[in-house]
């Protein structure tokens, strides 16, 4: 296979497509919310048979090796050079950071107490956003995320107790550094398509996420059962490949800002998912909770800017 740089002149990243593409972007980015719904509980599936370095290397190394695949068997040329830093963002806060530090956390945490990241993540990256691009959204826009924001970190702080952990220290580091690998892979997914952003970042990786698998397997204990086997395979397939692959391409074309509100409903599908697959508690503040944050999507989307 001969690999190439890209030689064509340097054109202007978009932040959000045309009108009539955003509604299948905004599918494209509400499916890719429902597969990182999945990622807390597959992940505490996941910790069941690897220990947390183990489980987060291999699902790394793994997802490379499917985005590697595509990315070999189309021959895609190489990222253009100004590209790269952005990439390596990428990998930084999605494919590294996020997936470390948020099971680290859930060595200790609920699921349900997780869903605090992605609570805080869409107003987070929004931030991000308007630093980075240059975004102006509505104070519409900013008024209805900051009260999503607020009634997803208050039912969840509530559901806690209030109390501040180690956990909740993993568990912030890991908000900060996914919205700027969101924001990165937004923008950049306006000028090459998402499952390549998602390839290049994984495959960027390797060198790092080989030997660290290599090390951790040997170093901590592998229990092998169906549910850490599905778990591992969700989060390398799923959360960080395919769900990743239709994120990127929903915030390309319905913009960086209102594609990342799309994510205040994460936290109760987790909710969801953590009652009908690990049999936790769902609390009873729970769908009034859901009906006050789809609101607020509602208003996010219809808001100018």
């Amino acid at each position: 296979m001969r690999v190439q740089s890209s030689a064509t002149a340097p054109a202007p990243i978009a932040v959000a497509g045309p009108p009539r593409g955003r509604g299948f972007g905004a599918l494209q980015a509400a499916l890719g919310v429902v597969a990182f719904s999945l990622t807390f509980p597959a992940t505490a599936w996941g910790l069941e048979g690897f220990g947390p370095w183990s489980l987060v290397a291999v699902r790394s190394v793994l997802a490379a090796v499917i985005a590697g695949g595509c990315l070999l068997a189309l021959r895609v040329p190489l990222p253009a050079r100004r590209h790269w830093p952005g990439l390596a963002v990428v990998a930084a806060g999605v494919v590294l950071g996020f997936p470390l530090l948020t099971t680290l956390a859930l060595q200790t945490s609920t699921t349900a107490h997780a869903a605090v990241v992605v609570g805080l993540l869409p107003l987070t990256t929004a931030l991000f956003s308007a630093l980075r691009t240059g975004t102006r959204p509505s104070r519409t826009f900013w008024a209805a995320a900051l009260v999503g924001a607020a009634a997803v970190v208050a039912f969840t702080v509530q559901q806690s107790g209030g109390a501040l952990t180690t956990a909740d220290l993993y568990l912030f580091g890991a908000l900060l550094i996914c919205a700027a690998g969101y924001t990165e892979g937004g923008r950049l997914a306006g000028a090459m398509p998402g499952w390549q952003v998602v390839g290049w970042a994984l495959a960027l990786c390797l060198p790092l996420t080989v030997p660290v698998a290599a090390v951790a397997l040997s170093a901590e204990p592998v229990h092998l059962t169906a549910h850490s086997v599905t778990g591992l395979l969700w989060v390398a397939a799923g959360s960080q490949f395919l769900g990743l692959i239709v994120w990127y391409r929903g915030m390309a074309a319905i913009g960086i800002p209102k594609a990342s509100q799309l994510q205040l409903a994460q936290p109760l599908l987790t909710l969801f998912w953590s009652v009908f697959l690990l049999g936790e508690h769902l609390p009873a503040a729970a769908p009034i909770t859901a009906v006050a944050v789809l609101v607020c999507i509602a208003v996010t989307q219809r808001a100018r800017g």
